[in-house]
């Protein structure tokens, strides 16, 4: 397959995956009447802020979008519609590069239990190692039951290495182990499964403060991503619990999941905006390969 066919592939998910945002919230008002109206921007408005944009980003969206369609005389839905796409892909993209493309990276992952942390960490795997990278699996949340026999099965799934110990060794010592593993074996990938609670934010630094102090002395090269997992199905909660995750540990980007089942879409537009922090893959299906790099641009497209 080459890159246009996978790039239209990729694009045709994620428009399926946000099927339910645009139907029953923005789709609506791009049709009918032509010409744009005070009625188009106070249902844009609505319609905006019930996909879980967030009012503040909302506002500032619309603020834009007036006074561009004023600037170059637009007065129809479709022109009006592509400048739409163009303001949403600006306050989601980043100018932040992630992982490095030849050297050694890890990517710790966090969040609460059931927003599909292993899962996404399963299909990262998969991801990468179908790109031709050589990941290995760490599995370092040790403090919930079967959470490494669980991320074991994804490892299976990938055909992916992992490195797991028994339930409430230190995460540390997993991450020493795995990266001396990784070492050895010239692997150049290591995703490693961390705390999925947040209800002691002190015991949550100290530990992820422990294991990067690990990584920065057995692996002082390498590139290191902290990505939170969140639910997009619960919107504007996943804004809060970033904000809280983000008080305990130094976050670089978000991975959001199951966006194929929400109408709350617009979290991604919201991340970004009140954060400050790219989303760097979302999840529209529950097959391994339906994690997906984030695109801005391709994202507003498939929106709107």
């Amino acid at each position: 397959m080459d890159t246009n066919d996978k790039k239209n592939g990729l694009f045709q998910k994620l428009k399926q995956g946000l099927a339910k945002t645009r139907s029953s919230l923005l789709g609506f008002i791009f049709g009918g009447d032509e010409r744009i109206t005070d009625e188009f921007y106070d249902e844009l408005e609505d319609a905006l802020i019930m996909a879980d944009v967030g009012y503040d980003t909302t506002e500032s969206i619309l603020r834009e979008l007036k006074a561009k369609l004023k600037d170059e005389k637009i007065t129809e839905k479709a022109p009006a519609r592509e400048a739409l796409i163009g303001i949403l892909t600006e306050y989601m993209e980043t100018s932040v590069p992630f992982v490095d493309e030849n050297g050694e990276n890890v990517i710790l992952i966090v969040g609460v239990n059931g927003v599909g942390k292993t899962t996404s960490i399963g299909k990262l795997a998969a991801m990468y190692k179908a790109e031709g990278r050589r990941p290995m699996l760490a599995a370092a949340d040790t403090f919930r039951a079967a959470a490494a026999e669980q991320l074991t099965v994804w490892a299976e799934r990938a055909d992916v290495p992992i490195v797991k110990h028994g339930e409430g060794a230190d995460p540390a010592a997993v991450v020493f182990d795995a990266i001396a593993s990784f070492k050895a074996k010239r692997y150049d990938m290591l995703i490693c499964d961390t705390a999925g609670r947040l209800h002691n934010k002190k015991n949550l630094m100290n530990e992820l403060a422990k294991i990067r102090r690990v990584i920065d002395r057995e692996l002082p090269g390498a590139h290191v991503e902290v990505l939170l997992v969140l639910d997009a199905t619960t919107g504007q909660n996943a804004i809060a619990q970033a904000k809280a995750f983000g008080e305990s540990c130094s976050l670089t980007g978000i991975i959001l999941t199951k966006l194929d089942g929400t109408a709350k879409g617009g979290v991604c537009v919201a991340v970004k905006s009140e954060l400050g922090l790219p989303v760097r893959f979302v999840g529209v299906g529950e097959g391994i390969d339906d994690l997906q790099p984030f695109e801005a641009r391709s994202f507003a497209e498939a929106l709107l």
